[in-house]
């Protein structure tokens, strides 16, 4: 979420604006301040890269180094000095696997937050994803082709299918270039022993079905590391995109199997914090295109910094389309989760779109929060997923598959919150013998039970997944919500799942449900 700088306001800006970001890696934090005339028409006014490597034992102890957090802390001093003396309007901080994955990693952003003055999103490997799917369609023409796009850390790997609209597919794999040097090293210090771990390892890296024999357009590659390798190719450059043939990738990597840490830095070129994490990513990359059956690799030169300023500019600048913009991004990211386990994807799509219509009209007499949109649109599109492990008590497997999974946009435990929707979509009510659901507080537990009364009459409109309510329309009195059903037929089958399901909304929200089908040509 983007923050505002204390007396910016909270009105709709003019242009020019200044919108800064901090990208909080594994292997280095990055800074950038710029000032935006247009969606895509700005200027950087500040740009720094901290070499500060807070993936450095955290994928083998757990935790943050304690020297690297004093590093990140200073750094991000600063960045906010920086920012405030550039009189920036908004800001967003992101943090990536170094940090989700550390047991100190609350610890670490409270000093961050204290001492620093900054606020720290630690995001998931699917938003990481969306954010450099933003960026990269701002310099590359996706269009209606689908393409591999591969953005490598020090701690991960995100791998998705993705065309001009979003992400149709995206899988994050912990096979970071820090992650792979402090790991494979630990098992065997010996150089030729460590080359041939690294390409064992990484042959394990598959692409799903989804992307591996599909007509792809190309291979899109992103962060520092695909850079360098590109300019030690001496790769061809077209309207600021690097086109990296993976036969001079392969070449590149020969040559760096060859040459020592100090002849990386001395005859290379390479930055110390990079000169020993390079050849791992380049293997990663490598494997990578091998089984994207590309010749060459695009590389535009935007990541993750980019995406949150472009992200930052809609949030801050085009309030009035934000609403909008999330939804569409919810829908994509369930879509693309919905997809990896084949979901009946016109069934969850209505579905989604009914349990959004019943909330827009219910949440003003019934005190719906408006920021729980968004967890009733996931849910509602997910809800069957969990047919993929077995039909029967699909609810329960729904449950674990979406609590388990990322979605762009959503934290861990919105997630959780999501999963728990989806799981009360049928079957019994909300428990105290419910495990996942006990682990909400007594404000969520009521959340997610009216929600999963809105999705419980939603689901029984589409009952035999064959769309044929077209439109609800809802009023409502103290004693009941009277439903009105547009559609296909007498939707007399509809009428009757409906009184089953809605038992559960009756005791949440302590009315009646009644429908009545809208006469012909009303």
């Amino acid at each position: 979420m983007p923050r505002l700088v204390p007396g910016s306001g909270d009105a709709q800006p003019a242009l020019p604006v200044r919108l800064a970001c901090v990208d909080m890696g594994s292997n280095a934090i990055r800074f950038v301040v710029a000032e935006f005339a247009g969606e895509r028409e700005w200027t950087v006014l500040a740009s720094e890269r901290s070499p500060v490597r807070l993936g450095h034992g955290v994928y083998l102890s757990g935790r943050l180094d304690g020297a690297a957090m004093d590093a990140a802390v200073a750094a991000l001093a600063g960045f906010r000095t920086t920012m405030d003396e550039l009189d920036v309007l908004a800001y967003r901080a992101v943090a990536t696997s170094a940090v989700r994955e550390s047991r100190n990693g609350a610890e670490f952003t409270e000093r961050l937050e204290d001492e620093a003055r900054i606020e720290l999103d630690v995001i998931s490997g699917s938003e990481e994803a969306r954010l450099v799917h933003l960026a990269v369609a701002s310099r590359v023409p996706l269009g209606d082709r689908r393409w591999i796009m591969v953005d490598l850390g020090g701690g991960s790997v995100e791998v998705s299918l993705v065309d001009g609209s979003g992400i149709l597919w995206s899988e994050s794999h912990t096979m970071g270039s820090v992650r792979l040097l402090e790991e494979l090293t630990e098992a065997g210090a010996e150089p030729g022993r460590f080359q041939r771990l690294l390409r064992e390892y990484v042959a394990t890296l598959k692409l799903p079905s989804a992307a591996g024999h599909l007509d792809v357009a190309g291979y899109i590659a992103t962060g520092g590391n695909i850079e360098e390798l590109a300019r030690l190719a001496a790769a061809r450059s077209v309207e600021g995109t690097s086109v990296l043939p993976t036969d001079d990738l392969r070449a590149v990597i020969d040559r760096l199997v060859r040459t020592s840490f100090r002849q990386r830095v001395d005859e290379l070129g390479l930055r110390e914090d990079r000169a020993d994490v390079i050849l791992p990513a380049a293997v990663v990359y490598e494997r990578l295109a091998e089984l994207a059956y590309a010749n060459e690799i695009l590389v535009p030169h935007v990541g993750i910094k980019e995406g949150i300023l472009l992200d930052l500019f809609a949030d801050t600048v085009q309030l009035g389309g934000r609403e909008d913009r999330q939804e569409r991004e919810v829908l994509a990211g369930a879509l693309a989760l919905g997809r990896k386990y084949m979901f009946d994807e016109a069934h969850g799509s209505h579905v989604a779109t009914l349990a959004l219509s019943l909330f827009d009209q219910l949440a003003k007499p019934l005190g719906l929060a408006r920021g729980d949109r968004k967890l009733l649109q996931a849910a509602a599109l997910l809800h069957d997923i969990g047919q993929f492990v077995s039909y029967r008590a699909h609810h329960k497997h729904s449950l674990y598959l979406i609590g388990y999974s990322e979605l762009p946009n959503f934290s861990e435990h919105e997630m959780l919150l999501v999963a728990n929707v989806a799981r009360y979509h049928r079957k019994s009510e909300p428990s105290s013998g419910h495990l996942m659901f006990t682990q909400l507080d007594g404000d969520e537990q009521r959340r997610v039970s009216g929600l999963a009364g809105v999705l419980r009459l939603a689901d029984a409109l589409d009952r035999e997944h064959v769309q044929n309510v077209l439109q609800v329309k809802a009023s409502v009195t103290d004693q009941e919500v009277v439903l009105t059903l547009e559609g296909r037929g007498d939707l007399l089958l509809e009428g009757w799942s409906l009184k089953r399901r809605a038992q559960m909304f009756s005791s949440v929200f302590g009315r009646k449900v009644r429908f009545r089908v809208a006469e012909s040509g009303s």
